[in-house]
This record gives structure tokens, C-alpha cells and sequence, in this order.
């Protein structure tokens, strides 16, 4: 117990050891962000990278403000600022390219290349990137089948250390036709 634990408070202190080295050499980041276990942001060049407020990187979000793909050819790496607005949500798997603009109010879909801007009030996903809908449409959607799909507390969640069996099973057998919702 003690030692899971400690590896816990280990993993946070690196990770938060981590951003604060970033911040330190340059990146600029919001209030109120959520960086998951194995994002990578660009740090031979993170002065070039702007993150908001309410910004979430879910598991393996990469951000590049740098692309060697001309290094072998001409000698130089090509380099752009990244801009991430605020209240966004980046899926996991996500890659970030340099010289992207991403504003605000946006949903980014899991496994999708940013290499071109992204308006604001957007969720946009894949390869290449595409528009879903709007931002507005995305939440009025999921606040609807809010209405006729499970919706879960938050002891349903390993954030609730008694979280049951039966509990889980509950929803494994609630989930079989479609999503649901948990706070």
C-alpha cells in the first residue's frame, strides 16, 4: 500500500516537475489544465507553444513546434508556433504539427493530425482533419441522449474508492447498446 503510494506521488511530482521545466524554458500555459500520462510537448522548442485555460491533453497528445523532415536536405528544421485556445479537449493520440492555431470551444476526436488550423466553437477529428459540427451542436447532441442514456454519479468511477462489483457490472450491462454519460 505504502508503496503504491509513493509511486503515485513520484509520478505526479515528475509530471509536475516536467511542466514546470517547460514553463521554464518558455511555455506558456493556462490556468486549470489536464495533461495526461504520455503527452509529449515539444521541448527543444516549447517557447513557441501557447496552451489556455481549461485544456485538456488526453494519454499520448503530442505537440511539435518543430519538424525535421527538411533537416537532411537543407540543413534546417522547420519551426512554427502552436496556439491552443481555451476550453479545449484533445484526444488521446492526438498530433499536434507546428505553426497550428487552435481556438477556442474545441473538441479534437482521438488519433487525429493537426496540421492546419482549427476554428473556434469546433470539434473536428481525423486524417486528415475534418469538421464534425459545432461546438454548440456537439454538447446540445449529448445533452439529449443525456435524457435517454445512462447517466452515472461520481461513484461510479475509481475516484470512489468503494466503488462495488455490482456496481461495475451495473454498468457493463447498461452500456451494451450504446454510451452513457458519468459525472
Amino acid at each position: 500500500m505504502v508503496k503504491k503510494l509513493m509511486r503515485k506521488l513520484r509520478n505526479k511530482i515528475i509530471k509536475e516537475q516536467n511542466i514546470e521545466d517547460l514553463i521554464n524554458k518558455g511555455l506558456k500555459i493556462g490556468k486549470n489544465y489536464n495533461i495526461q500520462k504520455g503527452c509529449i510537448i515539444d521541448d527543444s522548442h516549447c517557447w513557441l507553444i501557447e496552451i489556455g485555460n481549461n485544456v485538456t491533453l488526453a494519454p499520448r497528445v503530442h505537440i511539435l513546434a518543430h519538424d525535421a523532415s527538411t533537416k537532411l536536405a537543407l540543413g534546417y528544421t522547420k519551426i512554427g508556433k502552436v496556439r491552443i485556445g481555451n476550453n479545449v479537449f484533445i484526444g488521446a493520440n492526438v498530433t499536434i504539427l507546428p505553426n497550428v492555431r487552435i481556438g477556442d470551444n474545441v473538441i479534437i476526436g482521438a488519433n487525429s493530425l493537426v496540421s492546419k488550423d482549427v476554428k473556434s466553437n469546433s470539434v473536428v477529428a481525423g486524417n486528415p482533419l475534418r469538421f464534425i459540427s459545432s461546438y454548440d451542436e456537439y454538447i446540445e447532441k449529448n445533452i439529449e441522449k443525456m435524457k435517454y442514456r445512462p447517466v452515472y454519479k461520481e461513484e461510479y468511477t475509481l475516484r470512489n474508492k468503494n466503488i462495488t462489483q455490482e456496481m461495475k457490472e451495473k454498468m457493463k450491462k447498461d452500456l451494451e447498446d450504446g454510451i452513457g454519460f458519468v459525472e
